[in-house]
Order: C-alpha cells, then sequence, then structure tokens
C-alpha cells in the first residue's frame, strides 16, 4: 500500500467517529422533539405538528447534528481547543429551544395556573421567528467551527 494510500484510509477511519456522533445528535434532537409534544399532547397531535413545521424541525436537528459532527472532528484534529465547544452549547442549546418552542405553547393546557399561561402564549406567538433563531445559530455554530477546522488544518 502507497503512503497516499494509506493516508486516504486513515482520513476515512478518522471520519467515521463524527459522521455517527452527528447522525446520533440529529437522532436526538428529534427524539426531544417527538417526546416533549408527545407528553404533553398526545402522539397524533405530535405527528400533525411535524407534519406542519417538518420544514424548521428537520433542518434544525440536521444542523445541529453537523454541528456536533464537525466539533468531534475538530476535537479529533485539535486536542487542546476549548473555544469550539462553547458554541456548539449556545447553538445547540438554541436550536433545541426552537424545536421545543414548537409545542411548548400547549403547556397552555395543562399550567394555566402560575401565570405560566402568558409565557407560553409569548413563547407561542413567536414560534417561527424562535425557528428562525435556531437556523441561524446553527448557521453560526457550523460557520465557527468550520473556520476553525480551517485554521488548524492550516497551522498542521
Amino acid at each position: 500500500m502507497t503512503s497516499i494510500g494509506t493516508a486516504d484510509h486513515l482520513t476515512r477511519g478518522r471520519m467515521i467517529v463524527p459522521v455517527i456522533a452527528g447522525a446520533l445528535a440529529f437522532i436526538a434532537m428529534l427524539a426531544v422533539y417527538f417526546g416533549v409534544l408527545t407528553l404533553i399532547s398526545g402522539w397524533d397531535f405530535t405527528v400533525s405538528e411535524f407534519l406542519r413545521y417538518w420544514y424548521y424541525v428537520i433542518p434544525l436537528a440536521f444542523g445541529f447534528g453537523i454541528q456536533i459532527g464537525l466539533y468531534v472532528y475538530l476535537k479529533q484534529t485539535v486536542a487542546h481547543h476549548h473555544a469550539a465547544g462553547k458554541m456548539v452549547v449556545a447553538s445547540g442549546t438554541t436550536s433545541t429551544a426552537a424545536m421545543i418552542s414548537c409545542c411548548a405553547h400547549y403547556l397552555a393546557n395543562i399550567l394555566p395556573i402560575v401565570g405560566a399561561a402568558g409565557l407560553v402564549t409569548l413563547v407561542a406567538e413567536y414560534q417561527v421567528e424562535l425557528f428562525w433563531v435556531g437556523l441561524a445559530f446553527n448557521a453560526g455554530g457550523i460557520a465557527f467551527i468550520g473556520n476553525r477546522i480551517l485554521r488548524a488544518r492550516n497551522h498542521s
């Protein structure tokens, strides 16, 4: 085997872990969405809401998966890098919050006491805008980690 063949094999082998991590993060994000909404309003409603907002939910989960995959790749590439993790946490949290906001306003059905209805109504009113905020944070996280990967590659 030539050194080029060995390098290709190592690169492919090193990509398996980030791809798996990204796929698992994508599945986990969808599980959070389906789990929370099903707990609040039942399976039939969850399916109808997913069909209504799938074009937000899927990109949010996919963007989060990409961020996690890139972060794992970056972590493999640069051993002592601390800044990238903060962006993944911030944008991942925003993605989760945006997805949960899709169903959070239905908490008004079970939490009308304690003034929670006002907060839930506010979240419901700006549900689509929160999806867009989550997508923007996803894009920012992907750009940030991608930039860190390029910088790490240029330094090696």
